[in-house]
């Protein structure tokens, strides 16, 4: 198994993080995006998207991170990382667009903005992901985790961004319900770090 991974993606780490959560060994493959290479044909044989992350497993590339974390849940993960009811299923699928969408729009493009200095409207960038911050700080006022009993694979993709909120400007001190949540996904046997400049 392979990842063709950038150290410092949050789409890429939500995955190391996965691979580090259920033990599972890969060969993590640099892919050096200031330099282009995600715009090389040999990547781009893998991803015509030209974006990282990408999964290759018995030979086959898989691309986008909420799907690799989807097929790394079923394929090698305990059943409650991706329950198979249909209730947390369609949880979990709700966190997984929550994360493509309002996460990426929001805390995300901050982040992008402030730590690799690309254009964006950072106080769009940053209203929409206080507006994040609020809904997961009240989500997380009466449970543990984001679905159910246990951690799944929405708060493995979730967490990520919201993690590096003041990477992007945006104070976590305000969300004790999500800073609580954090630290129990920092203490979970497997964690790996975030990433650091």
């Amino acid at each position: 198994m392979q990842l063709h991974d950038f150290y410092l993606s949050g789409n890429c780490y939500k995955v190391r993080l996965f691979l580090g959560l259920i033990a599972q060994p890969a060969e993590l493959v640099n892919v050096d995006l200031p330099r282009g290479a995600q715009k090389r044909p040999e990547f781009l044989a893998l991803n015509p998207r030209g974006q990282v992350p990408v999964l290759v497993d018995d030979g086959q590339p898989l691309v986008d991170s909420q799907a690799i974390l989807v097929y790394l849940a079923r394929r090698y993960a305990d059943t409650h990382w991706h329950p198979q009811d249909a209730f947390s299923q369609g949880q979990i699928a709700g966190w997984l667009s929550l994360t493509a969408n309002e996460i990426h729009n929001g805390v995300a493009r901050a982040r992008v903005g402030l730590k690799f200095g690309r254009p964006v409207d950072l106080e769009d960038a940053q209203a929409r992901g206080r507006q994040v911050l609020e809904l997961v700080n009240a989500h997380l006022a009466n449970r543990s985790w984001l679905v159910g009993e246990q951690p799944t694979i929405a708060d493995v993709a979730v967490y990520p961004y919201l993690a590096m909120a003041e990477e992007g400007g945006l104070e976590l001190a305000p969300y004790p319900h999500l800073n609580s949540w954090i630290a129990r996904i920092r203490a979970l046997p497997g964690y790996v770090d975030l990433p650091r400049f």
